[in-house]
């Protein structure tokens, strides 16, 4: 076994990542990262291609979900009435309408900031 091969364990239903082996063992990571375990080296096999492709899918989304962790997913609202509010809200609707992520994510921040600022709880 190479490290880097990716293979499937079927004792725990999971594609890994060769790493090395220890003792009877060999030491697989998760597609992406993580805590290593322990397989059984004679019941591994070489991953299929849809295998392959279920792993990397599962670490995209597991990442997506956690790279992040101080990012906000809910927007914040405007104040009702409040002109600075309702100015961000609108720069926030057009960097949406024209898919400008990096501006919409400003957009965000300052009407978080604003609101922290205007409008204390």
């Amino acid at each position: 076994m190479e490290p880097g091969a990716l293979l499937y364990d079927p004792d725990t239903g999971k594609v890994g990542e060769y790493q090395d082996s220890a003792g009877p063992y060999a030491l697989l990571r998760p597609v992406g990262g993580g805590r290593e375990w322990q397989a059984d080296p004679e019941s591994l096999r070489p991953a299929t291609d849809r295998e392959r492709l279920l792993a990397g899918v599962h670490a995209a989304n597991t990442r997506a979900r956690t790279d992040a962790p101080f990012l906000v997913n809910v927007p914040p609202r405007p104040v009702p009435d409040c002109a600075s509010c309702e100015e961000l809200a609108e720069l926030r609707a057009l960097a949406r309408a024209e898919h400008d992520h990096s501006a919409e994510t400003d957009a965000n921040v300052l009407l978080r900031k604003h609101r922290s600022e205007a409008h204390p709880v």
